[in-house]
């Protein structure tokens, strides 16, 4: 595992929006901007079961997150890693309702659909790189 920065750890705490890369099957990044959090030293994110992300992640659990802070082009966070976890049930419901609040202020999180089912993600950072000027 790869220390994290303060500076580090407070950009994932914060609601930015990070730009997060999956594997396609054909070896082509898929990049998605995504909702994350901290807890303790792994990231949390969430998505959809049976989503391109969550299928590429069975199949190959590295990633890549990066953030430009806004207003700042000159202070960029790489963070790769791979997925330990995947947490499927009332923990991932849990889960999506907890950063709809941390990045929209609603309890519940608005846009799940009829028939979704949602799996948390935990992942383990192997590498962090903080550009800062």
């Amino acid at each position: 595992m790869t220390e994290m920065s303060s500076a580090v750890r407070e950009m994932l705490a914060g609601p930015n929006y990070w730009q997060f890369g999956t594997i396609n099957p054909d070896g082509r990044p898929q990049i998605n901007p995504m909702w994350v959090d901290i807890d303790g030293d792994d990231i949390i994110m969430n998505t959809a079961i049976g989503r391109m992300k969550e299928k590429n992640l069975r199949r190959d659990p590295r990633v890549t997150l990066a953030l430009t802070e806004p207003g700042n082009p000159y202070n960029y966070v790489e963070i790769r890693g791979d997925v330990a976890e995947f947490i499927e049930g009332d923990e991932a419901e849990a889960s999506i309702d907890a950063l709809a609040k941390k990045y929209i202020g609603e309890d519940k999180y608005p846009w799940r659909q009829d028939d979704e089912r949602r799996v948390k993600l935990r992942i383990k950072p192997t590498y962090v790189y903080h550009l800062s000027r």
